[in-house]
């Protein structure tokens, strides 16, 4: 069970200016089998920041990644890739971490691709519902 604590909208916005900054950074090395790994595990991370800070902003403190990535399911913005294929890079990246898997390029260059075609609009969408929640404490 989640854990209900304060909505942290500063803390949400930091946490998705840095899920922005390290996906701009990942996004600029060159693809190899050596660097196969940490293109995967950078990605992921973004994108577990992004539901994190969603959370973050609805006063939840998740237990795990899976309710991070979860949490990005549920958001209706149209992408190029399904969402649900953030939790394959979630499995990958486990793999990577917990049990010595070595990704090829090939795997670098799909979760690239899943970055393209779904990083950018869920971070607008999840800026934007931020953006409304603001307005609606002003007024």
């Amino acid at each position: 069970m989640n854990r209900i604590k304060h909505l942290d909208k500063k803390n949400a916005l930091s946490i998705m200016g840095a899920a922005e900054r390290e996906m701009q950074f990942t996004l600029k090395q060159v693809v190899t089998d050596e660097s196969a790994f940490n293109i995967i595990r950078n990605i992921y991370e973004s994108f577990r920041m992004l539901g994190d800070a969603r959370l973050v902003s609805k006063g939840i403190a998740s237990k795990d990644h899976i309710e991070q990535i979860q949490e990005l399911q549920t958001i209706k913005v149209k992408t190029e890739r399904p969402i649900k294929l953030i939790d394959a890079l979630r499995k990958l990246r486990h793999n990577i971490n917990y049990y010595g898997y070595i990704p090829s390029k090939a795997e670098a260059d799909d979760a690239i691709s899943i970055a393209h075609a779904c990083f950018t609009p869920l971070l607008k969408e999840i800026r934007k519902e931020l953006e409304r929640e603001k307005t609606r404490e002003i007024l």
